[in-house]
């Protein structure tokens, strides 16, 4: 299988057909059960017994490796920790603090907006701790569904990674609308006034927005063009925006006024909560970095440091960013559309609203570039399964990046951003980030805790039963946030998370070790992650819910009657493979074990992948 070759087709097995740049039936349906009618209804009657066999089938570690292999070619490990740091940065620092430290200033915690940011960065750092071990020990471009398979199954990796990559492409397509507007601020022009009205559509959905196709289109490009080309953009454009941001800090802690400050937490602590819980979102895009791991040169070394340094950075950079806001107004009076903007005039300085346009301006275009790079390789990984056609699997010999995903996840977030209004857009906020990083966590402890053939039954037990009352207690804390006042109820369900996550520190030997680096506090931090995870998702609106349970409902559809039977395929053929290998003497590595079977069964499901 040539790292030169340039077909896009793929075998069951993940063999390379050359065939050019053709495109066939075999580069979307080329596994067995799409052969023929027959074959297909046939894969359908056995349905059940597939999806009982993929949501208890975990991968290995060195099938995640193995996988890149499907891709054609390889990508190119060009980036270092330097890179990974302002990739970090380009993710993170976007629109959002222009807008939301304002309305949370205004609305839930007043000065004390600076504390909220302060727990939101906790939160988020809590979450990169458990990213970042996974992404040193499997070092491949899933992110985050290539350490579910490994850790919870195939099932559990798809459901999740189908509901970040649809946060994906409407946050892509938000900002890209986003960018519309503010470009137009700089241009003195309002934001329609650079879209087409089209009256024969439906409100929300009739003004067109032609600038943000194109500024997807240039994205993309970039993206394609290589990894190392998009960080160096992504490195100059974060220092001028890093530059535009200590501009705004410095200007703004001059006509500061410490009484402003006065009274510090109006809304008292519960509204200091209730805005990290919003907050948290302004920290949401690092999980784009870790899909990066392919391409880095050290992963032991440059991972840790980028994801660690970025969030760091951030956190420090949005509190001095609160502070200066709350210093040149009072709370009552930042507005909450455009705070810098109006903070700026109302100190004499009304320029400034030029300068936080272009810091806005730049950090979409940023946040866009990231979003793009990482999605794309979500969707490289997923297909290589075959969960998703292999065809997106492809990864161009010369530049080294997967042409084919880039360009279809970039093509649908324009698309949606052509025809969709922000509010609208806004209003389908997911709760996928929140419920990936519970995953991650729960995946980490499973990890550390759990190895088939190694864990008893009795450990076993002990373990799951103490990650239970660990999940059940922090979802009664987060409900108990969110429907009342009492403290009472804390009471009960803070001791139960103590106990339970201590239990599992004295009850359950670990059963593996990090073989470079590990999260420190192991089960202390991926249980804190759990519980704070959950008690952010306490503060979701209902319609994020909603979105939620209905796009599940959409890709297990698209999984019960495609996805499964192809990846299903995939599997037993490569085990097929892997045994013939080994009647040959070849080095193919053995099937791996099924989910929490206490090492008991002799005959296990096989592996996902190789």
């Amino acid at each position: 299988m040539g790292v030169g070759e340039e077909g896009h087709g793929l075998s069951t097995a993940g063999g390379v057909r050359r065939r050019g740049c053709s495109i066939s039936k075999d580069d979307f349906l080329p596994e067995e059960s799409f052969r023929s009618w027959g074959n297909y209804v046939n894969a359908l009657s056995n349905t059940p017994a597939r999806l009982l066999d993929r949501v208890v089938t975990r991968s290995d570690e060195q099938d995640e490796l193995d996988a890149k292999e499907r891709s054609v070619n390889q990508m190119k490990r060009s980036l270092n920790w330097w890179d990974l740091m302002w990739f970090g940065l380009g993710a993170l620092v976007g629109a959002g603090i222009f807008v939301l430290t304002g309305l949370e200033a205004r609305t839930d915690a007043g000065p004390a907006v600076v504390l909220s940011y302060v727990i939101s960065g906790i939160s988020a750092m809590l979450a990169v701790f458990c990213y970042t071990e996974f992404a040193v020990e499997i070092p491949v471009a899933g992110g985050s569904f290539a350490y579910l398979r490994v850790e919870l199954g195939d099932f559990v990796a798809f459901i999740a990674a189908g509901n970040i990559l649809l946060e994906y492409v409407i946050g892509s397509a938000a900002m890209a609308r986003s960018w519309t507007s503010y470009f137009a601020t700089l241009c003195d022009h309002q934001p329609d006034d650079f879209r087409i009205v089209v009256n024969s559509l439906a409100e929300g959905y009739n003004r067109l927005d032609p600038i943000a196709i194109g500024v997807c289109l240039v994205v993309s490009i970039i993206a394609c063009k290589s990894t190392k080309a998009s960080s160096r953009i992504n490195y100059i454009a974060s220092v001028v925006h890093v530059l535009i941001l200590l501009f705004i800090i410095i200007a703004g802690l001059i006509h500061a006024d410490t009484k402003n400050f006065t009274p510090f937490m109006p809304f008292g602590p519960r509204g200091v909560f209730k805005a990290s819980a919003v907050l948290f979102f302004a920290y949401t895009g690092f999980d784009a970095v870790s899909t990066m791991a392919e391409e880095t040169k050290n992963p032991a070394r440059d991972i840790p440091i980028g994801l660690v340094g970025s969030v760091l950075l951030t956190t420090v950079l949005y509190c001095a960013l609160a502070a200066v806001l709350c210093l040149m107004q009072s709370y009552k009076n930042i507005d909450v559309n455009a705070p810098f903007s109006v903070a700026f005039e109302a100190v004499g300085l009304g320029w400034g609203k030029y300068v936080v346009a272009a810091g806005a301006l730049k950090g979409m275009t940023s946040v866009l570039l990231v979003n793009c790079v990482g999605q794309a390789r979500y969707v490289t990984h997923i297909s290589r399964t075959h969960m998703m056609p292999p065809w997106f699997s492809y990864v161009n010999a010369k530049s080294g990046t997967p042409v084919n995903a880039t360009i279809f996840m970039m093509t649908s977030s324009a698309l949606l951003a052509l025809f969709t209004s922000l509010d609208i857009l806004s209003n389908l906020l997911s709760i996928s980030t929140l419920f990936i990083f519970i995953l991650v966590a729960l995946a980490l402890l499973v990890r550390r805790y759990y190895v088939s053939n190694v864990t008893t039954s009795e450990n076993r037990n002990k373990f799951l039963v103490l990650l239970g009352l660990i999940v059940a207690s922090s979802i009664g804390t987060a409900i108990i946030w969110s429907v009342t006042n009492d403290w009472k109820g804390y009471c009960v369900t803070l001791p139960i998370w103590f106990l339970a996550t201590g239990g599992i520190t004295v009850l359950v030997p670990k059963a593996r070790s990090p073989k470079v680096w590990g999260v420190p506090l192991v089960p202390w931090i991926p249980s804190a992650s759990i519980a704070m995870n959950f008690f952010l998702l306490a503060s979701m609106d209902k319609d994020s819910f909603i979105r939620f349970a209905i796009w599940t409902g959409l890709i297990l559809v698209y999984y019960v009657f495609l996805g499964l039977h192809a990846s299903y395929d995939t599997a037993k053929e490569i085990q097929k493979n892997a045994e013939w290998g080994k009647v040959e003497g070849g080095n193919a590595s053995s099937p791996t074990n099924c989910g929490f079977d206490g090492g008991d069964r002799k005959n296990e499901p096989v592996s996902s992948s190789k």
